[in-house]
């Protein structure tokens, strides 16, 4: 290349806005990755960098600086802000269908049979604790009536499945799992986000690199709703690309998202007029009850922004 051709490279990418996106390997989060390695983001002015974060330590990257948005569930922005991390949701990205859920043996028949069990979790303040103490609770039951023993999802359900950890249940999603629903004699299905619909992914960034950024953050929601687009034009060059990260084929990939549904345009305006109000209400006093926050925040609708859907 010359020296021109240098200096117009460099105008370019001059022009693109930084971004670090804090996600894990859950399966409802892959059209981020699927906007990133087709080139959505970069069209769309954005240079962006995805990291694989586990969701407990999400806020800490994002209160270092170190990230700028993530992509998680609903009830932990509520988290996030009552602990001083001021952070706004731009968009909806999915919702789970049967994606998340909790495995027990086959002994165990109901969530009640599970007082007084031994039950892998992701630590307080995740999203698949806060489903397990969902379930509980409309069940007569309390955090305080199992014994959790800290994993992430990955390893909660291999732990499972190998059966000698000890382990009488535990809380994962896809797709993890899969791999305890394709192994029938570790366990068997106990709940999931079908019969307790809670599991909503959102995707935010922090108030100050929306305010800082308003371009990026309209480029950013753009780029979510043309991942959704591309899915549906090709969707096996899709799905092998968002399988990638999990070492799924496109086939395995489209098994492990056929149990989430992700949110396009309209489906953001049904969430963001009414459902999220509805949810974050609820959640609130379950997450003061369990004890991960200590208040809720005084005003929720200052939790999301609706106006870069538009």
């Amino acid at each position: 290349m010359g020296a021109l051709g240098c200096v117009l490279s460099q105008a370019v990418s001059a022009q693109e806005t930084p971004v670090v996106i804090a996600i894990s390997g859950w399966t409802g989060f892959a059209p981020l990755v699927l906007a990133k390695e087709a080139g959505l983001y970069k069209k769309n002015g954005l240079d962006v960098t995805i990291k694989n974060i586990p969701q407990k330590d999400r806020h800490l990257a994002i209160a270092s600086g170190d990230v700028q948005c993530a992509a998680t569930t609903v009830e932990t922005w509520i988290v996030w802000n009552v602990n001083g991390i001021a952070t706004t949701q731009l968009f909806k990205m999915d919702q789970g269908m049967g994606s998340d859920g909790i495995v027990a043996k086959n002994g165990i028949a109901k969530v009640a049979d599970l007082k007084g069990k031994t039950v892998a979790a992701s630590a307080r303040g995740t999203s698949p604790y806060f489903f397990l103490a969902w379930a509980l609770k409309k069940n007569g039951l309390t955090v305080k009536d199992v014994k959790i023993v800290t994993l992430e999802p990955a390893p909660a359900a291999s732990a499972f499945v190998a059966g000698n950890s000890g382990l009488d249940a535990a809380v994962t999603y896809e797709p993890y799992l899969s791999l305890v629903n394709d192994n029938p004699k570790a366990g068997r299905l106990l709940a999931d986000s079908i019969q307790y619909p809670v599991v909503f992914d959102t995707f935010g960034c922090t108030a100050k690199f929306i305010k800082s950024n308003p371009k990026a953050a309209k480029a950013l929601t753009e780029s979510y709703f043309q991942a959704l687009d591309f899915i549906a034009k090709d969707k096996v060059k899709a799905f092998t690309i968002m399988g990638a990260p999990t070492k799924q084929n496109a086939a395995q990939f489209e098994k492990s998202q056929a149990k989430l549904k992700w949110a396009d345009r309209d489906a953001n305006v049904r969430f963001f007029n009414g459902e999220i109000q509805a949810f974050n209400k609820e959640a609130a006093v379950l997450l003061q009850e369990i004890g991960v926050v200590r208040t809720a925040p005084t005003q929720m609708d200052a939790l999301f922004d609706t106006s870069f859907l538009k």
